[in-house]
């Protein structure tokens, strides 16, 4: 697939990856619309903090984990244009509550159930599957993921202006928000008809079961067990750090604590429930798979999106107090590292496709983004700037084409789990996110790129021993087993009843 390919806007597949990527652009839009519009609302609110919105930042993610999960397996069962159009329309409740809140309670809650927008990103990349064939994957999805980020920043240059030119007044960061929710919404009726899943009925392949992933091995299930774990367990941090801030009691701590074991033990019994009959059963051989696959993808996304979003948290101040910069000259720069990403990251798909061989380009990005943050580790006052720039933007090339690289080849793992699988993936971002913003906390900028450095190279690791070459990852088709045929037909005589 060419890049001149996505201006072909008559054909059916260029038509959806549009409709999809315009989706997306707007959710995270959406997501991120509180973050420019914070100095309007600490002026326009007594009653509001500078801590009550760090705690809002946190409330912004929180819930982006678990909903990454819970809707990947959403997909595999409704499909991702149900999916998509419900989650926008159902998402801009919380963002217009948010918009008129009128005390600290419903601007927290609101921004919590808001946070699950952030399952947006997996959606798309299981539509975009179901209409790309394998060998043209790894440039749709990276064309398609590159507009998220763009949307947050979209979002940062243009409310302000919304909020003070177009509305005025105190209220004028109600009215911007209060917008962008109803344009999300009216959006999501608009995908609802005019997308479908998939050119055919039979693109989007179900899975057996969707209250957990199939596996194949006994080893692999336990091996999900393990990498389910840290996916709830890390919200533990984001409570630790709430009660840390004073906003939660230790009661409440408590609580909160024993809701996440009891979440992390629901999960391994689902686990268990959709894997102990047909492991009992056995799986055919066609039907095989190796799950150390996903886990090592999990992995990559960890070390490339859970750093690309701590260090875009704080490179501007980075850069700021390094080189004596003043805010608007460091923000600028920074913003390179998110910038990049519109070109970067459908590149890496890109390069996946044209390479031959999905797993070395894995492989090249993750020891890429080693080197990447090993390089502005060593950068202090004393390099100068114009080379500091360009390791960091050279570092989040590598960073976002490696994001690029690893959707390039999930849909070809196990072709009627991608939704599950993408979650999964994308879920582990996130704690990447929360786990190396954490660790900033206690390091300075330097051991933090030494930290997310070797990060990568373990990731690199972890690759270079479980990850395989998927099969028919450049086929025309799909690869479809015995026991797809077999739920296929078995559909079939459902309808017919």
């Amino acid at each position: 697939m060419k890049v001149s390919a996505v201006f072909k806007f008559r054909s059916p597949e260029i038509r959806a990856l549009h409709l999809t990527w315009i989706a997306f652009f707007i959710t995270f839009y959406v997501w991120f619309n509180m973050a420019p519009l914070a100095s309007s609302m600490l002026k326009s609110v007594d009653w509001l903090t500078t801590d009550d919105l760090k705690l809002f930042a946190i409330c912004n993610v929180a819930l982006t984990i678990p909903a990454r999960i819970i809707v990947g397996m959403a997909l595999d069962r409704f499909g991702p244009r149900r999916v998509f159009s419900v989650l926008m329309v159902t998402m801009a409740l919380p963002a217009l509550a948010f918009a008129f809140g009128n005390n600290m309670t419903q601007l927290l809650v609101a921004r919590l159930v808001l946070s699950s927008i952030g399952a947006s990103f997996v959606v798309g990349i299981h539509m975009t599957a179901l209409w790309f064939k394998p060998k043209d994957i790894g440039f749709a999805e990276g064309f398609y993921a590159g507009w998220g980020n763009f949307g947050s920043a979209v979002a940062a240059m243009s409310l302000p202006t919304i909020a003070l030119s177009m509305y005025g007044g105190p209220d004028g960061w109600r009215w911007a928000i209060a917008q962008s929710a109803i344009v999300m919404a009216a959006y999501g009726v608009y995908y609802w008809f005019a997308i479908t899943d998939g050119p055919d009925a039979q693109a989007h392949r179900k899975p057996r079961k969707t209250a957990a992933m199939e596996v194949s091995s006994w080893g692999d299930m336990i091996k999900l067990i393990i990498w389910t774990i840290p996916l709830v367990g890390v919200l533990a941090i984001l409570v630790w750090r709430i009660q840390y801030m004073g906003y939660l009691s230790i009661t409440g701590a408590v609580i909160a604590y024993l809701v996440i074991v009891a979440i992390v033990i629901y999960q391994i019994v689902q686990i268990l429930r959709v894997n102990l009959p047909i492991l009992r059963k056995g799986v055919p051989e066609d039907d095989k798979y190796s799950f150390n696959s996903v886990a090592a993808l999990n992995s990559t996304y960890f070390a490339n999106f859970g750093a690309e979003l701590a260090v875009v948290s704080m490179l501007p101040m980075f850069f700021e107090e390094t080189w004596g910069l003043n805010a608007a000259t460091a923000g600028l720069i920074a913003a390179s590292f998110a910038f990049v990403n519109l070109v970067a990251r459908p590149m890496g798909g890109m390069v996946s496709d044209r390479m031959g061989n999905r797993r070395f380009v894995m492989l090249c990005y993750m020891f890429g983004i080693s080197v990447g943050f090993l390089l502005m580790a060593m950068l202090n006052s004393s390099w100068p700037l114009i080379l500091a720039i360009a390791v960091t933007i050279g570092t989040s090339i590598f960073v976002q084409g490696a994001e690029g690289a690893t959707f390039g080849i999930i849909p070809s793992i196990k072709r009627r789990i991608t939704g599950q699988i993408s979650g999964m993936a994308g879920a582990y971002g996130n704690v990447g996110a929360v786990v190396y913003l954490t660790i900033f906390t206690f390091v300075t900028p330097s051991q933090f790129f030494y930290i997310i450095a070797t990060g990568a190279f373990i990731s690199w690791v972890i690759c270079l021993v479980w990850l395989k070459e998927p099969e028919g990852a450049f086929d025309d088709e799909y690869y479809v087993s015995s026991v797809d045929r077999d739920i296929e037909e078995q559909a079939l005589q459902n309808a017919k009843h």
